[in-house]
């Protein structure tokens, strides 16, 4: 994931913040009122795997530039109204809020324009699967979620508050989230582990009337395909006719296969560790099965090497490694998409051997696949129309903006800079098309 320095929506010092101090600045929380959370610290551990407590941890450098970066947390809170004196105190508080409170309250519409919830997301984790460093806990995901907050402010203008929460049930998380909901324009899910982020994300989507999206799925699907629609121009095939192999079956697996059947891909075949998905193979979890139904129309069976035999994609988001003889033996002038971070699953330098477009989700190489490119202008477009939720048409549309920003697209360049401009309007001008909207007082009075 790429972290920008700093955002042009937000001055470096908000107003009525004073900048953190950088020595011997106190402490937010009285240690001897709340107990100590457990110690739950990366480890050498595979992307997505539990992390436990080592001894062997990076001494904490307050003197570093990451550090520097971070300390007082990278996230603040300013008014968006001046406060000059009793006029405004009687307008924005008491007595003048309670007109607006009563009429909220008779047209919960209206909160969108009258509060802070129109541009609002809430980033909701629990740091079970957290990119690169697995099971790390709330407490250690927050610096994540509050990046994840510069850039929804950074790239759209939008104002969203980090949410972490200690893991519980599918039950307790579902409840915790829906009943803060009313706070918020929308809920962005993030490394919240597989399987449970499925069902999470789809009973709230059934019991909010916002939008509720898991970037971890869709973020990366709507990227992928974008990336998809250019390197198959870029190749000289159509996309529908491509044979896809993807490489993973957790969370983003899942939501790639999905959203490429959805634009036409007719032939994607799905491995996980264990090797193909097929309707035969037995210790399938429910949403493996379901995969397997849907997915590899020639019934192939074996090993990812047997899938990925005179394919013309691969696309990569397990965090295994794939040897050099298996690209070899997949169609010539193909595509490769190694999407693991930090290390992918084969090296670019090695994928160009044998393919002709290759992607990574690295900065330092080109063709990065990055959620950024999606997340910032999805929630844009969809908190500008007011929608209940994120369709499939929309994952599409914005999908179809991201590619169309590159108007010559290249093998080295089939998808946008993160910091081009123009990326997240192009998908909110394409999502706010298609959004479905609540009709009532508070959208045409916006309008």
């Amino acid at each position: 994931m790429l972290w920008p320095s700093g955002g042009h929506h937000r001055p470096a010092t908000s107003p009525g913040r004073r900048p953190p101090s950088r020595s011997g600045r106190p402490s937010r929380a009285d240690p001897a009122r709340r107990p100590a959370a457990p110690l739950r610290r990366p480890s050498a551990s595979p992307p997505g795997a539990p992390v436990s407590a080592s001894p062997a941890l990076p001494p904490v450098d307050p003197r570093s530039p990451v550090f520097r970066a971070h300390e007082g947390g990278k996230l603040g809170v300013h008014a968006t109204q001046a406060l000059r004196g009793r006029e405004d105190l009687s307008l924005l508080y008491t007595p003048g809020v309670a007109e607006v409170s009563l009429a909220v309250a008779a047209d919960p519409a209206l909160a969108s324009r009258y509060t802070g919830r129109g541009n609002s997301v809430a980033v909701v984790s629990d740091g079970t699967a957290v990119l690169g460093l697995g099971d790390i806990g709330p407490l250690g995901a927050l610096p994540v979620m509050e990046g994840k907050a510069v850039l929804f402010k950074h790239f759209a203008g939008i104002d969203a508050v980090p949410v972490v929460m200690e893991t519980g049930t599918v039950e307790e998380i579902v409840e915790a989230v829906a009943r803060i909901a009313p706070t918020y324009g929308g809920i962005n899910l993030e490394d919240i582990s597989a399987p449970r982020c499925f069902e999470i994300e789809e009973r709230l989507r059934e019991r909010l009337d916002i939008p509720v999206f898991h970037d971890d799925q869709h973020g990366t699907a709507i990227v992928v395909l974008a990336g998809l629609h250019n390197a198959a121009d870029v190749i000289g095939r159509r996309l529908e006719d491509l044979r896809v192999v993807v490489a993973g079956a957790g969370a983003a697996g899942v939501a790639v296969t999905r959203l490429l059947q959805r634009a036409g891909v007719r032939d994607v075949v799905v491995c996980d560790s264990r090797g193909i998905l097929h309707p035969g193979r037995s210790g399938l979890t429910e949403h493996k099965q379901r995969l397997a139904v849907s997915t590899n129309p020639r019934g192939l069976t074996g090993p990812l090497a047997a899938a990925l035999a005179g394919a013309d994609c691969y696309v990569g988001v397990s965090g295994g490694t794939v040897p050099e003889e298996q690209v070899a033996s997949m169609r010539p002038g193909g595509i490769v998409f190694a999407l693991a971070n930090p290390t992918p699953e084969v090296h670019p330098d090695v994928a160009h051997r044998h393919a002709a477009v290759v992607a990574t989700g690295r900065s330092d190489f080109p063709n990065q696949i990055n959620n950024v490119l999606a997340f910032p202008g999805i929630f844009r477009g969809a908190l500008d129309a007011g929608a209940t939720e994120i369709t499939e048409a929309m994952k599409l549309a914005a999908a179809r903006a991201v590619a169309d920003v590159v108007t010559e697209p290249t093998a080295d360049r089939i998808v946008p800079s993160v910091f081009e401009p123009g990326v997240a309007d192009a998908v909110a001008d394409a999502v706010r098309r298609l959004a479905p909207t609540r009709r009532g007082r508070g959208a045409a009075a916006a309008g």
